[in-house]
């Protein structure tokens, strides 16, 4: 599995990669890998307000529906158009598909370096 070094990773899989005062937020390989073969994604509207740890949106796949939690407080500026019609791009390239891009940033979880979400992945795999 892939975990690149630049970003910064949740306990619930999600991945962040800042820019200037902005941030972009998406799902980890691992976390794509855990679902399947993802088939629907529902995202927040531009403007909406987004609450560190509460559900930005969900994903189904052909095994279950999960949400996706966010890592920050903040203002959705986009979301990925793209993935509405083609979830499968999350599967395909999970750094590069994020999800939603957020602005004025209030709040930060405890974010996780490469490393440190990489052994979480790996006790959470031997562990299933």
């Amino acid at each position: 599995m892939n975990f690149p070094k630049e970003l910064k990773y949740s306990k619930t899989h999600e991945w962040i990669r800042y820019e200037g005062d902005a941030a972009f937020i998406g799902i980890s390989d691992y976390a794509q890998h855990a679902l399947g073969d993802l088939v629907f994604v529902n995202l927040p509207e531009p403007g909406d307000e987004l609450v560190m740890g509460e559900a930005l949106g969900d994903v189904e796949s052909v095994k279950a529906v999960s949400d996706i939690f966010s890592p920050v407080s903040g203002t959705v500026l986009e979301i990925n158009e793209e993935l509405l019609d083609s979830p499968e791009k999350i599967n395909e390239e999970p750094y590069e598909a994020w999800f939603v891009k957020v602005g004025d940033i209030t709040e930060t979880e405890e974010l996780l370096d490469a490393d440190a979400y990489e052994a979480l992945a790996e006790e959470e795999e031997a562990n299933a």
